[in-house]
């Protein structure tokens, strides 16, 4: 299945929110959502779960309009905002039990639908604890119980790391990692570039509601790079090896790291691999020798302005 967005925008009076936005989320999908604090992520996400209406534009799932047929649209979407929706007097049994019962479930299959829900997202042992009393990463298992009640085929997450300990986070990204091998398709937001990078096969950069770029993790992170950053760690003295390597071709911005050499490399890799074999030729003898690729975070922080509307 594919979640299509096709020139989205939305206006509130005279700012631009989202501005022409387009990329598409394909079953078993995990992509992650990147831009800066009021880039229109939160609004994105609120209008593909229908929560909000676009200004213009066309949101589908296999053809079908979301905005023409929203209850379709909220049986193939489960939503996670930023923060659980509180029922202070509820358990965790009874809030979702109750969401089971908003969607039609009938009895005999909802009891071990919850139940099932419960095991899966680790909630067992806290069925019968009130909300309130909950921590951040118990909240986030529960909103993304809630969001599953219906089995949607598409998952939409707002910050759902936001303020959790780095267990709750690995714990997150696995169950996340289990839902993709499950064939439903996820778009996280998140400011945690670094463990986006892990679980994500896709990313979509947005700034001041203008898509950035989107594509691949491959394809975002490498996307005309025609100079990689090498690295380089010898065990003769790093100014005999600087020197050396200042006379060869393709190399730039060279700078001393440590116990490290690292500089700008021109060259494709087969002329790496030549800059190799005359460097052990000259006699200098290395540790290391590799590219730093360019990550999620280097991306961001290289296209993106950090400005706000």
């Amino acid at each position: 299945m594919i979640f299509r967005i096709n020139n989205l925008s939305k206006n509130f009076g005279q700012t631009h929110a989202v501005r022409n936005l387009s990329f598409q989320l394909c079953s078993g999908d995990i992509t992650g959502f990147v831009g800066p604090n009021g880039a229109g992520k939160t609004t994105t996400l609120r209008i593909m779960a229908t929560i909000e209406e676009p200004t213009s534009g066309f949101i589908d799932i296999d053809n079908r309009s979301i905005v023409a047929h929203p209850e379709f649209a909220r049986h193939m979407i489960g939503f996670v905002p930023d923060s659980l929706p509180l029922q202070n007097d509820m358990t965790v049994h009874e809030y979702l039990d109750f969401f089971a019962r908003a969607y039609g479930i009938m009895a005999a299959r909802r009891r071990s639908l919850v139940e099932d829900l419960e095991e899966f997202t680790n909630l067992t042992g806290i069925r019968e604890k009130l909300i309130l009393a909950l921590s951040k990463g118990m909240k986030q298992r529960v909103s993304i119980a809630r969001a599953l009640i219906h089995d949607p085929p598409f998952l939409l997450m707002d910050e759902p790391a936001a303020g959790l300990d780095p267990r709750a986070r690995i714990e997150l990204r696995e169950l996340l990692r289990v839902l993709a091998r499950q064939g439903k398709g996820i778009l996280i937001s998140s400011h945690i570039l670094s463990e986006l990078a892990e679980i994500c096969n896709s990313a979509l950069i947005i700034e001041q509601g203008s898509l950035l770029k989107f594509g691949s993790i491959e394809e975002v992170t490498n996307h005309n790079v025609t100079v990689r950053k090498l690295v380089i760690k010898p065990l003769t003295e790093l100014e005999a090896l600087s020197r050396f390597l200042l006379l060869e071709p393709g190399v730039e911005n060279l700078s001393v790291n440590g116990k490290m050499l690292e500089f700008d490399f021109a060259g494709n890799d087969e002329e790496a691999c030549e800059l190799l074999n005359k460097t052990i030729a000259a006699g200098h003898r290395l540790v290391e020798f590799r590219f730093r690729q360019q990550n999620l975070e280097s991306v961001f922080m290289n296209i993106t302005k950090g400005e706000v509307q």
